[in-house]
């Protein structure tokens, strides 16, 4: 994917999350299946990252389980992240403002290593397969030795409800030739009228992205949703000499 067709996209993003965030918050819930499946991976202390953060719900869910982790939600949009703050109370959590599909993003961290790095419903809205790539290596490089990568991805196509949704790219000026296979482009209707770009990482994309980003699948599962097939959740860890 070229660089033009992938900043459309990511702007796409950005906007959606400045203008729909109340609406955002509002519409997720403060726990789900999937994240009690991810306890047993996620320390009890010690720093964790959980990057695309939203409005800081994974904060609130893990102190509600008795977790007292050193908590730090990195998320690019300020309106989500006021949401947070807002929301944090006495717990111990840190909220940064980066965007991670920036080079540097990393340097605004108060910590160079971590436990855990949560990324949930983040890796499907980085448009291209090097960028998606690249992300999973940096999340790798900010682990302890003995840290892992939890991450959720959006199994949007399994659901006849979200396939409706599904919205022709000329409605952003773009066209199929120019995104990758399985890349979408999703409507949003609550509060108003919005598109989402969104690509479906499967089983198969997500075991090679982490091979190539020195990381290997641990644990695969699918939770959420009528069906319970709605997310597929992954635990990564290093490779052994990576």
């Amino acid at each position: 994917m070229d660089s033009a067709t992938a900043k459309t996209l990511l702007d796409l993003n950005r906007a959606f999350y400045g203008q729909f965030a109340g609406q955002f918050a509002q519409s997720r819930r403060p726990d789900q299946p999937g994240w009690r499946r991810l306890l047993p991976f996620l320390p009890e202390t010690g720093p964790l990252l959980d990057v695309g953060c939203g409005h800081g719900r994974l904060a609130h869910f893990l102190a509600s389980q008795g977790r007292q982790v050193a908590y730090v939600g990195v998320d690019s949009s300020p309106a989500l992240l006021e949401i947070a703050r807002a929301g944090a109370g006495g717990m111990d959590a840190v909220f940064v403002e980066a965007d991670i599909s920036t080079p540097g993003w990393r340097r605004r961290l108060p910590e160079a290593r971590y436990a855990a790095v949560v990324a949930l419903a983040v890796l499907h809205h980085i448009p291209g397969w090097q960028r998606r790539r690249a992300l999973l290596t940096e999340l790798g490089a900010l682990l302890t030795d003995d840290g892992l990568v939890a991450l959720s991805t959006w199994q949007f196509m399994n659901e006849a409800r979200l396939r409706r949704k599904v919205m022709p790219w000329q409605a952003v000026g773009l066209s199929e030739e120019q995104v990758e296979a399985g890349d979408y482009l999703l409507d949003w209707q609550r509060g108003g009228q919005g598109l989402r770009y969104c690509h479906l990482v499967d089983e198969t994309e997500l075991a090679a992205l982490a091979g190539q980003a020195g990381l290997h699948v641990r644990a695969l599962f699918q939770a959420d949703g009528r069906e319970g097939n709605l997310n597929q959740f992954a635990v990564l860890a290093r490779q052994k000499g990576g």
